[in-house]
């Protein structure tokens, strides 16, 4: 699958989970859990112990699409391809994870809040711009200005948004979004309620 191809399949799944718990026991509990759902793509985060080995594992299943998130160095993107990622996510730009996604074919966001952002993104090889955090850099409207001034540009929001609002970001002109927090709450993950992390899909879906 080229990026362009799975740039297509995020445009079309609309929402991407963004996992990221501090027990790697609950970040596969919740993948299930999902995965259950309807949920087929997932960001594993960095911020995971294991994560690397979490991403071999998930990415061995086929009817998965799992991507890396936070990822902090050129090193640690070559080891999550290797492992299988599929698309490569950082919170800010980074022109170093280019060369391996590019190498790969795996396709590649990188973070930006501002227009100078979003142009040092494009410039070090970003496929997707990730908005983040976008609640606080002004939600939808703000999506919906930097999209006026950048036409064609995949813009994937994250941080803030939650099932009720993805509609808005979308209609923003948002790609796809990214949900963390409140799709992956690893509070109601330990508690073990599963009715409800399955309910936040279902809400988006």
């Amino acid at each position: 699958m080229t990026p362009h191809k799975l740039i297509q399949t995020l445009r079309d799944a609309r929402v991407v989970p963004v996992v990221r718990t501090r027990d790697p026991a609950y970040a596969e509990t919740a993948v299930g859990w999902l995965r259950d759902a309807g949920i087929r793509i997932f960001e594993i985060t960095m911020t995971i112990p294991g994560a690397v080995d979490l991403i071999r594992r998930l990415s061995a299943q086929p009817d998965l699409l799992v991507g890396a998130g936070t990822v902090p160095d050129a090193a640690t993107a070559q080891a999550c391809l290797d492992a299988g990622a599929r698309f490569l996510v950082a919170p800010w730009v980074d022109p170093a994870l280019a060369a391996p996604a590019k190498q790969a074919g795996a396709a590649l966001m990188l973070g930006a809040m501002t227009p100078s952002e979003v142009r040092a993104a494009l410039a070090a090889g970003a496929d997707v711009v990730k908005i983040f955090p976008a609640s606080s850099a002004g939600g939808p409207g703000h999506i919906k200005a930097l999209a006026s001034v950048f036409p064609g540009v995949a813009f994937c929001p994250t941080g803030g948004v939650e099932p009720g609002n993805v509609g808005a970001y979308l209609a923003a002109g948002a790609a796809f979004v990214g949900i963390g927090g409140a799709m992956v709450d690893e509070k109601r993950i330990a508690a073990g309620d599963r009715n409800a992390i399955q309910a936040a899909a279902k809400a988006v879906l």
